[in-house]
């Protein structure tokens, strides 16, 4: 099968109830953004004020946020639209973040992304931000909360700040227990590391030596002398664990280990060697929440045959993680048959994505 014609943009949607810290959050990305080109789409009506800017907030516009990000404010109903229009090449956008209206119901817009028929957008995973000051009036409020924690990839309890060490903990638990296998992390201010969601594009932002002060550029420079000095220590929230091998993953076993990953492994992303189970090809693997992907592409001729793939995560195990994938290895000469090769490579191959018949394993809990 071959690859597709061009890379797939990430998208993320970020979504939680009014007053949560979403647009704090994603402001806190636009200024962290490493060289990365966003799209933000904002799914909302009114003004939308993103720190030194206001969107009209009125359906169908458009504004620049500075060095190639984009804002656009649409109606649901629209969004395919929009995703069409920031996919374009000459847009030239790494990520795409939709951030949700406070009322809205994320999974209605997980729903429209998976069935959307774009072949240059991949899922990003939903992240809900939960106000830890607010929680449970919130809840009491909005029972509705319960739903959305369920079907969230990753859980950022934001504002914990202003609550103290025993509610924290308490809160952290519940909202652990309410969103099931999602990872949950605690930020204050919506700052949380932007690795988390997408990978940094390190490129320079412009190529001419002069240019026009840019929002961004102001945004940096009050973080720099303000209150936002602790970004380097953002890390601490999540865990990376690498591993590599040399060796062929056994299919069967490799999708096994995918299928019970534990609770917290949010983010899944490297590319698998199955060795007899497709000697032509390597699999690009994107793995966020309970969505999975696989690209399989062609190996280039010279090319060392390795699986090399990044575990990202909060509360994980990194050594039962290594040990698990270790385990994996087809270390063993293959002595199977070719029918038997061919079925271990089933269950890899349902998660190939087919420009007709997409393949996505959230849908149950998207239906729920």
């Amino acid at each position: 099968m071959p690859p597709p014609r061009t890379p797939q943009i990430p998208v993320v949607v970020l979504a939680g109830f009014l007053g949560s810290g979403k647009t704090t959050l994603l402001n806190h990305l636009l200024r962290n953004r490493a060289g990365t080109r966003i799209g933000v789409i904002v799914n909302d009506f009114g003004a939308i004020e993103i720190d030194a800017m206001t969107v009209s907030g009125q359906v169908g516009s458009t504004v620049s946020l500075g060095n190639g990000c984009l804002c656009c404010a649409v109606d649901a109903s629209e969004l395919d639209t929009f995703l069409e229009t920031l996919t374009r090449p000459s847009a030239r956008l790494d990520v795409i973040v939709i951030e949700a209206s406070g009322l809205a119901e994320p999974q209605e817009l997980v729903r429209m992304l998976l069935a959307s028929d774009n072949p240059h957008i991949l899922y990003g995973g939903l992240v809900e931000v939960v106000d830890a000051a607010e929680f449970d009036s919130t809840r009491q409020r909005h029972p509705e909360l319960d739903r959305h924690l369920v079907v969230a990839d990753l859980v950022v309890l934001n504002k914990t700040d202003r609550v103290g060490e025993a509610d924290r903990e308490r809160l952290r638990a519940t909202v652990a227990e309410l969103s099931g296998p999602a990872a949950v992390i605690s930020a204050v201010h919506g700052r949380i590391d932007p690795e988390l969601l997408f990978d940094p594009a390190l490129r320079p932002d412009h190529e001419d030596t002069v240019r026009q002060l840019t929002f961004e550029d102001l945004l940096r420079e009050q973080a720099t002398h303000g209150h936002e000095g602790h970004d380097d220590h953002l890390h601490a929230a999540y865990e990376s664990v690498d591993f590599t091998s040399d060796a062929p993953m056994d299919p069967r076993r490799f999708m096994e280990f995918l299928d019970s990953r534990p609770d917290g492994l949010y983010r899944i992303k490297g590319f698998a060697d199955f060795g007899a189970g497709d000697r032509d090809n390597m699999y690009a693997l994107h793995a966020v929440g309970r969505f999975l992907r696989f690209v399989p592409r062609p190996w280039a001729r010279g090319e060392q045959r390795l699986t090399q793939l990044v575990m990202i995560g909060a509360g994980i195990d990194a050594e039962a993680l290594l040990a698990g994938l270790a385990a994996c290895r087809a270390d063993e000469p293959e002595r199977a048959d070719a029918a038997d090769v061919e079925r271990a490579m089933w269950g890899v191959l349902r998660y190939v994505q087919q420009e007709t018949d997409p393949v996505d394993v959230r849908e149950a809990a998207v239906e729920a």
